[in-house]
């Protein structure tokens, strides 16, 4: 049985950048001591845009050029980049199929146990991706880090977190 580490879009344009806030600053030192103290694999992913960003649905609902492909705000924070073992799973949409596909695929080669989350943005990026790996693996438990998160705001964060509970993904560290 193994555990594994999903953290989700820690990069510069959601920490300090673009999109920063506050909260996404103050959850970088738990981060890097969540992954540093984690015994199993560590996934990261990597919200990716192209140039076209402003033409995407998403540029026209956000219109914050953010994460585009190749630019500092686009790289994970060098502030865990030396935990970031393998290539980051690039995702071009809120939540990732490829994610999904290498879980599974993961799962069927060694059972995975749990699959915990953090990073950013709570209620964007990573209730869409705790919720599709629940469909691609419903039966592995998935836990999220609360104290590992922020959200666009604080009350949207706790807001993706009751969502997430009632949709049996457990929430620790409130």
């Amino acid at each position: 049985m193994q555990d594994i580490l999903i953290v989700v879009d820690m990069q510069n344009d959601f920490i300090d950048g673009a999109l920063g806030t506050a909260e996404a600053e103050a959850i970088v030192p738990k981060v890097a001591e969540k992954i540093r103290s984690f015994s199993g694999k560590v996934l990261f992913t990597r919200d990716t845009h192209e140039e076209n960003y402003m033409d995407t649905q998403e540029g026209k609902n956000l219109p914050v050029p953010h994460c585009i492909r190749g630019t500092q705000g686009w790289q994970i924070s060098s502030k865990l980049m030396e935990f970031c073992k393998d290539e980051p799973i690039n995702k071009e949409t809120f939540g990732s199929v490829e994610l999904g596909s290498v879980l599974k695929a993961a799962h069927q080669e060694n059972p995975i146990e749990t699959i915990t989350f953090i990073g950013l943005c709570t209620d964007i990026c990573v209730i869409s991706n705790a919720m599709l790996v629940k469909a691609f693996l419903p039966e592995v438990k998935l836990i999220v880090d609360a104290s590992c998160c922020a959200g666009v705001t604080p009350e949207s964060h706790k807001n993706a977190l009751e969502a997430m509970k009632v949709c049996q993904i457990e929430i620790e560290n409130e």
